[in-house]
């Protein structure tokens, strides 16, 4: 009992023990609210990840594809049974997209991939980063009258009302092209009629005698009563009017409202019709900036209902360069800015068509890879190696990943950064460790009279050890405690601080510009408490081995020598 009542007055009346409680609450706190940030940050970009990328990818890098897909997803079926959920196919390869914006062209490289609107949703939350509502329910890459995404002001006009919009104003600027064509050549006519009366009346005036004085005055000459053209100014060149918006200003570019349509012979009506949708991704077709006052905005170049060009390679030998017209029908919005700047799908069928990857016999078309989604539960490597086994790599010429695989560098350099963090942050506690192992020396040097005492009394060197051992487990325990409380409290008002850190720094702490989060996210896991804590309490005992040592072989009567 003597062990613990010393250990408690010990730490009660110790001031000095105060800085090493508090040492260690601070590397305990900034463990715990580096590995919650940490944390909450890499299973974002994991769900994020996973939220485009299917479990497994069968895969080849062969440009013609797999020819025979349904005998593939047979075969996988067959061998993974019930652990498959969901299969689909794809087309994905490297595109170049061309769209006007203020009468300029831009072309722009993406990832073009021809997905089934029907199974691609299985596969991934392909759906839920759509953003119109119909088309979080089902894809049909079709254009909507309006809807996209209300809640963003920039986005507004979109669809069919901002498409019959733009189409109007081209033909009304057509029109007054032609009034204005028209316009110059009546009056070229009346120029020309008016020249012939004009010369018609000089020739008779040089009949009259040359003995009539010339009464007209200097610069009033017959030939220069010839009309002179009006200043005529062309509607495309005049002033804008009052009632221009920013649309009317967005909306340079090609005046021709009206394209030959290649597979039906006729013109192709854009206010009424549209192209084979293409659903892009929003950093495609946008930039997030701020204003002249500093708040963040998204500003569209392309939003839905523009119609675009694609130029891609088809699939024979050599390949030659397709050119392909779409209509952008919705905006594809993961916050992956890799996926969202690059990412540009279309109907699987128009794209196998266009590359000719459909066999004439069998009307079946080739894909690049197929897309495995597997059941809660099942074992994502397990899963992977027998299909590995399955279609080996020297038999057909295909290859079999995990999202993991894929993302594997990515992941690591994650978790490599993650582990050297908390190598860093233990060095603090350590640091802690080494300022308790002198405050003990201090103290054993400060108590040799009452451990001599204790001593001659008849106390054992092991009991006179394990209150310095004490002492050092009560200084662990109470700093990693009171460090686990202070953490939490940082960690579930992170945001609430960092906004405080904004106003007195003036600078945002994370830039939503870049990181496109509205908060900073945080995951804790009650096992990163445990271990944290754990290990905490066992650098504090590790303090206070040596000390505990000197006390406990101290000689009773040398320590009572000078008494």
């Amino acid at each position: 009992m003597y062990k613990l009542l010393l250990c408690w007055r010990y730490l009660r009346t110790r001031w000095i023990a105060l800085a090493s409680i508090v040492s260690v609450t601070l590397g305990v706190a900034t463990l715990i609210v580096v590995n919650s940030v940490m944390d909450g940050f890499t299973s974002q970009m994991q769900d994020r990840m996973h939220g485009i990328l299917s479990d497994l990818v069968v895969e080849t890098r062969a440009s013609n594809g797999i020819s025979e897909p349904n005998w593939y997803i047979d075969r996988i079926n067959k061998r993974l049974g019930s652990d498959v959920e969901g299969v689909t196919t794809v087309v994905t390869l490297p595109a170049m997209m061309t769209f006007h914006h203020n009468g300029n062209a831009h072309t722009q490289q993406i990832n073009l991939i021809g997905i089934d609107k029907k199974t691609y949703a299985s596969v991934s939350d392909f759906s839920k980063y759509l953003l119109h509502p119909d088309n979080k329910q089902q894809l049909d890459f079709l254009l909507k009258q309006g809807g996209y995404a209300p809640e963003r002001d920039a986005l507004q006009p979109s669809g069919w009302e901002y498409r019959t919009r733009v189409e109007q104003l081209k033909k009304d600027r057509l029109s007054e092209m032609e009034r204005w064509r028209e316009l110059q050549a009546k009056i070229a006519i009346e120029q020309q009629n008016q020249v012939a009366k004009d010369a018609e009346a000089l020739g008779q005036s040089t009949s009259k005698t040359s003995s009539e004085p010339d009464t007209s005055e200097p610069g009033t000459s017959e030939t220069d009563s010839i009309a002179r053209t009006p200043e005529v100014t062309s509607p495309l060149e005049a002033a804008p009017s009052p009632e221009a918006t920013d649309l009317d200003e967005m909306l340079k570019g090609p005046s021709t409202p009206l394209v030959q349509s290649p597979n039906k012979g006729r013109l192709f009506d854009a206010s009424k019709e549209q192209r084979t949708g293409i659903v892009l991704g929003i950093g495609i077709g946008s930039v997030r900036g701020r204003d002249a006052e500093g708040q963040v905005k998204d500003y569209f170049f392309i939003r839905p209902g523009d119609d675009v060009s694609v130029a891609f390679p088809n699939a024979g030998t050599p390949p030659r360069a397709i050119d392909e017209q779409f209509t952008v029908v919705d905006f594809y919005e993961s916050k992956m800015s890799e996926y969202d700047a690059t990412f540009a799908f279309v109907p699987i069928e128009m794209l196998q068509r266009s590359r000719g990857m459909i066999d004439p016999i069998s009307q079946q078309g080739a894909v690049t890879s197929i897309q495995i989604k597997l059941a809660k539960g099942a074992d994502l490597s397990k899963c992977r190696d027998i299909l590995r086994e399955e279609f080996p790599p020297s038999e057909s010429y295909v290859q079999v990943n995990s999202w993991r695989d894929t993302q594997g560098p990515l992941l690591a350099a994650v978790q490599l950064e993650t582990t050297i963090l908390n190598i860093l942050l233990f060095m603090i506690i350590a640091v802690a460790g080494f300022g308790i192992l002198a405050t003990f020396f201090m103290i054993v040097v400060e108590k040799t009279r009452d451990i001599g005492v204790l001593k001659s009394l008849g106390a054992p060197g092991t009991g006179i050890a394990s209150i310095f051992l004490g002492y050092g487990v009560l200084l662990g325990t109470v700093g990693s405690g009171v460090g686990v409380i202070c953490g939490l409290l940082f960690v579930w008002n992170i945001n609430e601080i960092a906004r405080v850190l904004e106003w007195i720094t003036g600078r945002e702490v994370f830039d939503p510009t870049v990181y496109y989060f509205d908060s900073i996210p945080t995951i804790v896991h009650p096992l990163m408490l445990v271990w944290v804590s754990i290990g905490s309490v066992i650098i504090a005992v590790l303090a206070s081995v040596l000390p505990s040592i000197r006390a406990a072989r101290m000689h009773p009567v040398e320590a009572l020598r000078y008494e």
